[in-house]
């Protein structure tokens, strides 16, 4: 997957990549998963599993391979490579490595996943130590490749666990921490999520909370105290400075930011997590950036839940390579969405399905008073099992047609608002996508059960193609 004789990985354009115009096609075959055990009470090493998605396949639907980590306590989380897209010109570069970084522990593992795709190998544990030598940097999130072939890499803090809006960058072929990506000067309070767009000079990154807090469980008089993140952050590309900070306002929450594919865009979307926002941020005339709200999901008043207000809790978005579809999870809530966005200013809803949530039928939350819908949805029932948890983690195929959703958020998070998914274990499910006219389906036919683990039930996170996907992919 990835090879197209004289060029480097990936495809020369987001078009391209939905039409597939590769030997590999666009039909994804395996996706990588990183499963954790942290706080579920089993004293084991979190894994990379690879699960097959060939519908031809004898094991379709299954684990096909687990690759242990070396240590406890990691807590996997987010993926990149080592070269996508953004490295399409160059013929050296391959698509072989699986950028890997731990929330907690802050160690970044690189796993082989060219020498046998079914069977990924451990490359380089790149230490806690290193990042903290050479960034005073901790609490790795995101992972991009860049054109020049580095591995930038965003952190939430520094390492005694205050927050700190830096980024480290790695040596794309040694893995070796070369420094912070940031060149002095003012650094925001908080990290997150990042996006870049050099056709525009800009990086704009986000917030999430302060490490030592979030990973305790999530209290309401934290967000008060702001020790949660409000700002859209914009960076200069070139001098690597920090040039804005856009207040998106108190308890918003900012978390995955994504640019429209479109490498000549200056918009896109970011997901408030705690407000039920979603702000489209776009360059103004004036050459600075503002952001807009352009969706609401409004709370729900409750009874028989931590709050009286229940917010759906925005943890997850992507659009569609064609920039033609947003979609979200809403983790509490319990649905995903997906809108029409050929007019960015004004979304259309055009999709939507509940998998799970707080708010089902049967459950222990009464829904007192609500703005959307007339009644409480129905459990969420796929091959006899009740699905546990909500969505949270989206990721879409190359074509659009399908989208793969998975149910855990954060373990410590997911032990406080979803008991069941530590007793039971997370699941990996998959929607079907009318691209034409907009809609989402739930196949019946698919579902991966992490509660049948050999190690017993984790709890699964990001997911990630071999041939590159929606939200790991930057066009230059």
């Amino acid at each position: 997957a990835g090879k197209c004789g004289a060029c480097g990985p990936g495809y020369p354009s987001p078009l391209e990549a939905m039409k597939g115009n590769l030997p590999a096609g666009p039909r994804e075959q395996l996706l990588y998963l990183p499963c954790i055990y942290r706080n579920t009470g089993i004293d084991i090493p979190d894994f990379l599993a690879t699960v097959d998605v060939d519908p031809s396949s004898p094991h379709y639907c299954q684990v096909i391979h687990r690759l242990p980590m070396p240590h406890l306590g990691d807590e996997l989380h987010h993926s990149g490579w080592n070269a996508c897209s953004s490295c399409h010109g160059d013929p050296t570069k391959t698509r072989n490595l699986l950028v890997l970084p731990s929330l907690i522990s802050s160690r970044i593992y690189i796993v082989d996943v060219g020498t046998n795709p079914r069977a990924p190998k451990l490359h380089k544990v790149v230490e806690a130590a290193e990042l903290s030598r050479k960034g005073n940097a901790a609490f790795p999130h995101t992972s991009h490749c860049l054109g020049s072939g580095e591995i930038l890499i965003s952190c939430l803090g520094d390492p005694a666990g205050n927050g700190k809006g830096s980024f480290i960058l790695l040596d794309g072929e040694t893995f070796e921490v070369k420094g912070n990506w940031e060149k002095g000067g003012k650094i925001p309070a908080l990290g997150y999520d990042f996006w870049y767009q050099p056709r525009h000079n800009v990086l704009l990154s986000t917030e999430w909370g302060v490490p030592r807090i979030l990973a305790q469980g999530f209290r309401p008089e934290d967000v008060e105290k702001g020790h949660y993140g409000r700002h859209i952050n914009v960076w200069d590309w070139s001098s690597r400075s920090l040039l804005q900070e856009i207040d998106l306002g108190p308890g918003s929450v900012p978390l995955e930011i994504r640019f429209l594919h479109d490498p000549a865009a200056s918009q896109g979307f970011v997901g408030c997590a705690l407000s039920g926002e979603i702000q489209r941020f776009h360059k103004t005339p004036e050459g600075n950036w503002a952001a807009e709200k352009v969706i609401e999901v409004p709370s729900k008043k409750v009874q028989g839940w931590l709050l009286p207000d229940m917010p759906g809790l925005i943890t997850d978005i992507l659009i569609s390579l064609d920039d033609r579809f947003l979609y979200f999870s809403n983790w509490i809530h319990g649905d995903v969405r997906q809108y029409d966005i050929s007019d960015p200013k004004n979304p259309r809803l055009v999709g939507q399905v509940f998998l799970g949530g707080s708010i089902s039928k049967g459950g222990a939350v009464t829904v007192l008073e609500d703005r959307e819908l007339q009644d409480q949805p129905e459990p969420c029932v796929i091959q006899g099992k009740k699905i546990p948890g909500g969505p949270q983690m989206l990721q879409l195929s190359l074509d659009g047609r399908r989208l793969y959703v998975t149910t855990s958020l954060f373990s410590a998070w997911d032990r406080q608002f979803y008991p069941e998914l530590i007793r039971e274990g997370s699941v990996l499910l998959q929607l079907d996508v009318d691209t034409d006219k907009g809609g989402l389906a739930v196949n019946p036919k698919f579902l991966v059960d992490f509660g049948k683990e050999p190690g017993g039930p984790c709890l699964a996170h990001e997911m990630r193609y071999p041939g590159g996907d929606c939200t790991s992919d930057i066009w230059l």
